[in-house]
């Protein structure tokens, strides 16, 4: 029998607060960086990095990464290393996983997928990791932006650490319960960046009705108006937010829909089974939200 050494709930409650807290140091993409500062302060890391990696056009469209002299951040590191990261990126269990299963619910390590010799062995490591990683643990977000969302497209919370210990069934549990509060603090971030240009009640009221999964004639019929009309009204709704698909509206207007109608948003806490292969043993590993059985 497996025992979980799980967070304490008054620990948790901290975190939650590090993470709900309003912060003056937005940028121009990702996250605060004293918050990143901070969350490398609960979960003990050589770095963490916060990045929108695009595995459709194999492109990072923003990378974070603290502390910053780590070097991530700097474009001409970037470019230098984002061939090499692309080149090993299908045939690398860890980072693809998220793509070939769409899982975006569970936490992953380097150790879930590959032994350490085996992880010595493959490209990715000798090309990209080495010397300066050895285990990571990453943590997955839809995109979560009208703006930005598009095939193939994640945001990646991910720690690094070099030689030593692994991280902890503690550290991954407490990323999963921490998931739902980090992903509104990047929609509140994204909503700071690109504020919501404002809408008559009656455009409020249509695109509720519009998010609620109603047809053009539905809303019609409710709010006593032609289907001319809402068609109008959409044109109108479309232009102000910049946007020109009935989804990419409502994901605008009400970007905390998404964090409520994300599956492992909704049920933080469950426990998600996570089932892969690792390529060179053809060993099966199942992973049970904070918990790993071979």
């Amino acid at each position: 029998m497996t025992v979980l050494d799980t967070p304490s709930e008054g620990a948790l409650r901290t975190l939650a607060g590090i993470v709900s807290e309003h912060r003056d140091d937005l940028p121009a993409e990702g996250l605060p960086p004293s918050l990143l500062c901070d969350l490398a302060g609960q979960i003990r890391c050589d770095s963490v990095s916060f990045s929108g990696t695009d595995s459709a056009r194999e492109v990072h469209w923003f990378a974070q990464e603290f502390p910053a002299e780590a070097g991530w951040e700097n474009a001409e590191i970037q470019a230098f290393w984002e061939p090499n990261f692309w080149e090993h990126y299908w045939a690398s269990d860890p980072c693809s996983y998220p793509d070939r299963s769409g899982d975006l619910r569970s936490v992953t390590k380097i150790s879930d997928f590959w032994s350490a010799r085996q992880l010595h062995a493959t490209g990715v490591y000798s090309d990209y990791l080495r010397p300066d990683i050895e285990h990571d643990l990453m943590l997955c977000l839809p995109a979560g932006s009208a703006r930005t969302a598009g095939p193939g497209q994640t945001l990646r919370l991910t720690f690094c650490r070099g030689r030593g210990p692994d991280f902890s069934e503690r550290d991954r549990a407490l990323l999963i319960l921490l998931r739902p509060h980090l992903h509104q603090a990047y929609l509140a971030a994204e909503q700071r960046r690109h504020p919501v240009p404002r809408l008559t009640p009656r455009q409020n009221e249509l695109l509720r009705l519009l998010a609620a999964g109603r047809t053009n004639s539905q809303i019609a019929r409710q709010l006593g108006i032609s289907e001319g009309t809402v068609r109008t009204h959409l044109e109108t709704i479309y232009e102000k937010l910049g946007v020109s698909s009935r989804t990419a509206a409502v994901t605008t207007a009400f970007p905390d829909r998404m964090a409520q109608d994300t599956p492992f948003a909704a049920r933080p806490a469950d426990h998600v089974t996570l089932i892969t292969t690792a390529r060179s043993t053809g060993r099966r590993y199942l992973i049970h939200g904070a918990q790993k059985e071979t």
